[in-house]
């Protein structure tokens, strides 16, 4: 892996959709407490997402299921990684083995937590990392200075080569920002769900790239919706394809990062690259937030 994040996405930002299109390794080694995915299936599809053109995969080490890990999928698939790929990474959440998602790390659990990325992905230094903020809950209302400033403390040591944000207001942004330069943001996004658009724009004004999570929904919101289907059938596209697409044309900001553990649909998710939604189609999709 290279610094290249900073000059691809942040100063930037690529003019190619199919730039735009990365790879969320979450589902790689199957949901927890749910059926595991198979060693090999998982690596062929990470092979095959950065053969299909996938240039920035998001992980954690804290995406596991009872056997497997992603960034232990993502090593034997990809190491050594190839010049062009960028591997962001999150830390803060703390999960049980079982996956329990029960605190959020300390300023001083931060270095632990970045060494043991370091050694699962089997690098010297991490291209990206978020602080993820307030596992997902609502956004807002705690400081997370001195947090950030435990994982900005890294960056000065040559651990991690960009920062970012993840699950945050403008407010904690701001706060992020004050202390050392920010990369990217990561919050929920998606047609469906457009409350951050706010600050997807602020991102798009200040060059920092903002990557949705759950951008297809994430099991917490269907993508059923007329407009969606409407716009889906003139592409000839289904709605997981639209959605993808939308995001790529609402601002140049932003990076969709959808997870799949399924070569049929990971090929599915890229080809949403070469959708051009129109105006109409914008317009259409626009307020469908508030559509029945």
């Amino acid at each position: 892996m290279t610094s290249s994040f900073s000059s691809l996405f942040a100063s930037s930002y690529p003019s190619s959709p199919a730039d735009r299109l990365g790879f969320g390794a979450m589902q790689l080694p199957g949901r927890w407490g749910g059926p595991v995915v198979e060693r090999a299936t998982a690596v062929a599809v990470a092979r095959h997402a950065v053969e299909l053109g996938v240039r920035h995969i998001d992980t954690a080490d804290f995406y596991f299921s009872a056997t497997e890990r992603a960034n232990d999928i993502l090593r034997e698939a990809l190491h050594p990684y190839p010049e062009h790929l960028t591997i962001a990474t999150k830390i803060g959440p703390l999960r049980t083995a079982t996956g329990e998602m029960y605190a959020e790390a300390r300023p001083e659990q931060l270095r632990g937590l970045v060494d043991e990325n370091l050694r699962q992905l089997g690098v010297d230094a991490l291209d990206l990392v978020y602080l993820r903020v307030g596992r997902l809950k609502e956004v807002g209302g705690v400081p997370i200075g001195e947090r950030f400033g435990a994982l900005a403390a890294l960056r000065e040591e040559g651990l991690v080569r960009e920062l970012g944000v993840s699950n945050v207001s403008a407010e904690q942004l701001a706060e992020a920002r004050a202390i050392a330069p920010v990369a990217a943001v990561q919050n929920r996004f998606g047609v469906l769900d457009q409350a951050d658009g706010a600050l997807v724009d602020e991102c798009a004004a200040a060059g920092i790239a903002y990557m949705p999570f759950f951008a297809l929904g994430g099991g917490h919101t269907g993508l059923e919706n007329e407009n969606l289907r409407t716009v889906a059938e003139r592409h000839g596209a289904t709605a997981h394809q639209i959605a993808l697409a939308w995001g790529l044309a609402r601002s140049s900001a932003i990076i969709q990062i959808p997870g799949t553990s399924s070569l049929a649909h990971l090929e599915e998710n890229m080809a949403a690259a070469r959708i051009a939604l129109d105006e109409d189609d914008m317009a259409l999709l626009e307020p469908v937030a508030s559509a029945g």
